[in-house]
């Protein structure tokens, strides 16, 4: 059995990998006051709920957005499964991907799996777009570079920043109103942000596709907020893959452990 390790702003993603497939997945929150021993009392649970123990694990992968977090999941991975997880960067096997960044190093670790994942199972060209804490381009071409992309502010934190900005707005509820047209505060709120950002979703999407000269490419949405912004996107989204970063942690393990 492997553990795959997502450590985003928000969420952790934890998969169980085994017999080639990713059998179970949980979100946990990213908790920066949480110890390691906290921490392995969480997945201690979560694994047990499966019948599985930490003398399952054959190896563990990570990738991650939030340093601060980084010396704490890796404490609790070698102390309550004696593993040391591989880390996802630039200079690990990528499979068939390469990155054409002017500085590799600075390229975040959720679109480099994002990027593997992508060309690996879906080929390229291909544009992946991430609505997480922040909403990240990926551009990979025909021949597994990838090439840049850009990032906007995410979902939440554009509504939480509106909500702290303008004394009279309440936090809402980010769910897709019926009508464009809201008759309520709230309901111009809904649709300002979440047709807002589909708006910029097709927009980037747009421009990118005319920077590369070509219209045959895969756009790929994943994250938490993904199947709320693409409902009535079909148009730009071909596909929507919530596991993508997973499935490219399993990729990134299958590559590189020994």
């Amino acid at each position: 059995m492997v553990i795959l390790l997502d450590l985003g702003n928000t969420n952790i993603k934890i998969g169980v990998l085994k017999n080639g497939k990713i059998e179970r997945t949980w979100r946990i929150a990213s908790d920066h006051t949480k110890t390691a021993d906290e921490f392995g009392m969480v997945f201690y649970d979560l694994l047990s709920s499966q019948g599985y123990s930490f003398a399952d694990v054959e190896g563990m992968i990570m990738s991650s957005v939030t340093p601060a977090l980084n010396y704490t999941i890796e404490h609790m991975c070698r102390f309550y499964t004696k593993k040391k997880p591989i880390t996802v960067h630039s200079g690990i096997d990528l499979g068939k991907v390469s990155i054409q960044y002017l500085v590799p190093e600075e390229l975040g670790a959720d679109r480099i799996v994002n990027a593997v994942a992508a060309y690996h199972l879906y080929g390229g060209p291909c544009i992946t777009v991430d609505f997480g804490s922040a909403t990240t381009f990926g551009i990979v071409d025909e021949n597994g570079a990838f090439l840049g992309g850009a990032i906007a502010p995410g979902i939440k934190s554009s509504a939480e920043a509106l909500t702290n900005t303008a004394a009279k707005l309440p936090r809402i509820e980010l769910v897709r109103p019926e009508s464009i047209i809201g008759k309520t505060t709230i309901q111009n709120m809904q649709a300002g942000i979440i047709y807002g950002f589909t708006g910029l979703v097709e927009g980037i999407v747009a421009e990118m596709k005319r920077e590369l000269g070509r219209e045959d490419v895969k756009v790929i949405a994943t994250g938490g907020m993904s199947e709320l912004v693409t409902a009535d996107n079909k148009h730009c989204i071909d596909i929507v893959d919530r596991a993508l970063s997973l499935k490219g942690l399993k990729l990134l393990y299958e590559f590189n452990h020994k």
